[in-house]
């Protein structure tokens, strides 16, 4: 069985969604909006861990303490 990759939810129809591959979540979350005008959002579980750390190292998170000022990858 896959492992769920993102969950879709939408407070305005109370709408919840799991999905195995973040492209069929994507595609689910714009077709919710052209249909109903509501703006879902998702939820990502995992992501590939050289992803993970690329934005670990790049401070995505804003937090000076996640942030590794060593790494080329950084933008301070």
């Amino acid at each position: 069985m896959a492992a769920k990759r993102a969950t879709v939810t939408c407070p305005e129809c109370d709408l919840t969604e799991t999905f195995d591959k973040l492209a069929t979540a994507r595609s689910f979350i714009e077709s919710h909006r052209s249909e109903t005008g509501h703006d879902p959002t998702w939820e990502l579980h995992r992501l590939a861990p050289g992803v993970e750390r690329a934005g670990d190292e790049a401070g995505v998170c804003g937090r000076p303490s996640c942030t590794t000022e060593d790494s080329p990858l950084y933008r301070g």
